[in-house]
This record gives structure tokens, C-alpha cells and sequence, in this order.
């Protein structure tokens, strides 16, 4: 029986790094390199769109990281019920990352990567690729992302990239936050601004003490509101103190029940 040949795509922002990775699967046999991505957003679009069975990813990268890729493609993958792709790090020494990796079971390669251990980290990926045995990966992405993130503290700031451009926002600005399909916006000091990922990969960024998820679509900061008044069937109308009115649902209400109990 004919196997399929393992089909990889490299991430990394350094042209060296990536190339040399380029190299080393190019000499491999039974591998299809299927394309190239030199930042974060890149990759999301390029393992959308190519479906990849391994991804090399680095975890240091500006703008948009390793861990952002992350979940922005296990969210996207639990939307559209596709399976992720098996996912090597490549990273400089982090000691949370090593630790969270290895914790998870999750393969890495330290740059820079030397070729033995590349071919070690390959042959495993290969072994269940053609075993056709993904594990539960898309649980474990998320326990790992999770475990990164209490270690790590919440983001204190978001990187905004509009045309070419980039800024930050501070988290303590942000009154509330709209997801639409793959992209969400962050509404701040009166003004709109939009980026490429999902509600779960920025809620999975802000300090649950400071911000709720109040429906599907919409992520509130609890300073910015303004007063709760009591809706039909358990919901709540929010209003924010910019006057934005949005609903609280009954089903994310029970999500988080304290937020509603008197002293």
C-alpha cells in the first residue's frame, strides 16, 4: 500500500532558520513541503488553505506569535469540525514553553536546530502520520495554551495592525470587544478597530477578572458598564457607559454566576 507522503508547512519570521529547515525536509523522502510562512497571520491563512498534516512552528515571532497561531487555528478547526495538524515548536530557550511542551507531549526543537534532533523529532511525526494517529490534539493545544497563559500573566495591551501600521491599545481602554467570522473588533476610546483572529484567542489573552463573555459575540470589560437591567428568561440588557446596549445571555450568565451574587 502506497503512503501518502507526510505534506509539512515551515513557519518562522528569520529567512536563515526557515530555509534551513527547507533544506532538511527537502532531503527527506516521503515528505511534501507545501509551503512557506514568514509570520503569524501568514500561517494562519496558509494552514487554512493548505491543510498541512505538520507544521514546524516558531514560538518567537513579532506581531502575531507561535502561541496566537495556536489558537487562532484550533478555533477556526472547532468552528469548521477540520483536525489540526501535528505542530512542532521551534523555539530559542523558554523555560515555560519547554516545560508546558513537555508536560503536553508536545514535540520541539531548540534553535538552532540541530539536524539529529530534527530528524528524531521528523521520524516521530511521520510514525503517526502514517498510523493515522493525531492523538487528541486539538484538547491538548488548549491545556497547553491555558497552562502558558496562567504562567505568563494576562496581556496588559493589544497589537492592533491596520494597513501598514501597527499599534497597541491598552486593555484598561477596551469597552467591549465583537467577534465577526474570522475577525474581531476591538472598540476603544471611541474608536473601532479590527484584527484577524477569533473571540477565543483574545479572551484567552484578558484577565477573566476584568472582562466577561456576555453572548457568542461579544466580550465586555465589567468597568466599562455602566448598569445591568434584568431581561427576559434569566438575561440581562447591558449598557455600557458609551451607551452601547448589548444582551447577556442565559447561557453565558451561568458561566459565570459570581459576577451576579451580592456581597
Amino acid at each position: 500500500m502506497t503512503v501518502a507522503p507526510l505534506r509539512v508547512l515551515v513557519v518562522d519570521d528569520e529567512a536563515p532558520a526557515r530555509r534551513k529547515l527547507l533544506r532538511l525536509l527537502r532531503s527527506e523522502p516521503g515528505v511534501e513541503v507545501v509551503g512557506e510562512a514568514d509570520g503569524g497571520d501568514a500561517a494562519i491563512e496558509a494552514i487554512e488553505r493548505q491543510a498541512p498534516d505538520l507544521v514546524f512552528l516558531d514560538v518567537q515571532m513579532p506581531a502575531t506569535d507561535g502561541f496566537a497561531v495556536v489558537q487562532g487555528i484550533s478555533s477556526v478547526a472547532a468552528k469548521s469540525k477540520k483536525s489540526l495538524p501535528n505542530i512542532i515548536f521551534v523555539t530559542a530557550h523558554d523555560q515555560y514553553a519547554l516545560r508546558a511542551f513537555e508536560v503536553h507531549a508536545f514535540d520541539y526543537l531548540l534553535k538552532p536546530v540541530a539536524e539529529d534532533r530534527f530528524r528524531e523529532a521528523l521520524s516521530r511525526a511521520r510514525t503517526q502520520h502514517n498510523e493515522g494517529n493525531r492523538g487528541n490534539a486539538e484538547s491538548r493545544l488548549r491545556e497547553l495554551l491555558h497552562q502558558l497563559q496562567r504562567e505568563r500573566g494576562y496581556s496588559d495591551r493589544l497589537l492592533i495592525r491596520e494597513d501598514d501600521r501597527a499599534f497597541f491599545v491598552a486593555v484598561n481602554q477596551i469597552s467591549w470587544i465583537e467577534s465577526d467570522r474570522n475577525y474581531v473588533f476591538i472598540h476603544a476610546a471611541g474608536k473601532k478597530h479590527g484584527i484577524r483572529t477569533t473571540m477565543e484567542a483574545v479572551q484567552d489573552s484578558l484577565d477573566p477578572k476584568s472582562f466577561v463573555r456576555i453572548n457568542r459575540g461579544s466580550l465586555v470589560r465589567l468597568d466599562a458598564i455602566r448598569e445591568l437591567q434584568p431581561w427576559f428568561h434569566g438575561e440581562y440588557k447591558v449598557i455600557l457607559r458609551d451607551n452601547t446596549e448589548l444582551r447577556w445571555s442565559r447561557r453565558y450568565v451561568s458561566q459565570r454566576p459570581e459576577l451576579l451574587k451580592l456581597p
